[in-house]
């Protein structure tokens, strides 16, 4: 009866590699280089955010067993800010409140993404990513529309992504040539 506790998941595997491509890619250097994202926590945490948020939206649409990951995946979201909260010494004391803000933060962002994604609209993604990503209160950037552009190719890449290859072979689009693309469309130009 007690050696329940000790079996592993037969999920952890996937979870580990979904969560593992998911921080990889936010930590692509595109993203700070060309976009403009701060390069700071702040900003790798909205980037981490802004992955896991399509991750679990593209989990969401699967069937249950499946969808089981996407709780696996946030779990291992929380547990990953836990110890990077931990590891720039934040004390045992405030980590609970300091998660609670995390929570709250990543909730907020679920819902603007995807309500920005469901409507359509570039410039109410681009205004969400420039409220979040780039801290801008008025909801404008001038990268914001090329990572809403990212964004929106990357939720359509994993949409047409088979869900039961998710687990092992998740794919982001290449965001250097989805933002340059962009900016070719738009008249500007990369720095």
């Amino acid at each position: 009866m007690m050696f329940r506790f000790f079996r592993r998941d037969p999920l952890d595997a996937s979870i580990a590699s979904l969560y593992g491509t998911i921080v990889a890619q936010a930590r692509a250097a595109p993203f700070y280089l060309i976009c403009g994202v701060p390069d700071t926590v702040n900003g790798r945490f909205e980037m981490v955010v802004l992955h896991t948020v399509l991750v679990l939206r593209r989990l969401e649409a699967e069937p249950v067993a499946t969808r089981r990951l996407g709780q696996g995946v946030f779990d291992r979201f929380c547990r990953d800010m836990d110890g990077s909260l931990r590891e720039m010494g934040v004390g045992d004391l405030a980590v609970p409140g300091k998660m609670r803000k995390i929570g709250e933060a990543f909730y907020g962002r679920q819902a603007a993404y995807g309500a920005a994604l469901a409507a359509l609209d570039p410039a109410a993604l681009a205004a969400a990513l420039a409220r979040n990503v780039y801290g801008a209160a008025d909801g404008s950037h001038p990268r914001a529309a090329s990572l809403a552009a990212y964004v929106r190719a990357a939720a359509e890449g994993l949409a047409g992504q088979d869900g039961a290859m998710l687990c092992t072979a998740l794919r982001f689009p290449d965001p250097q040539a989805v933002i340059a693309a962009c900016e070719a469309a738009l008249g500007e130009s990369t720095p």
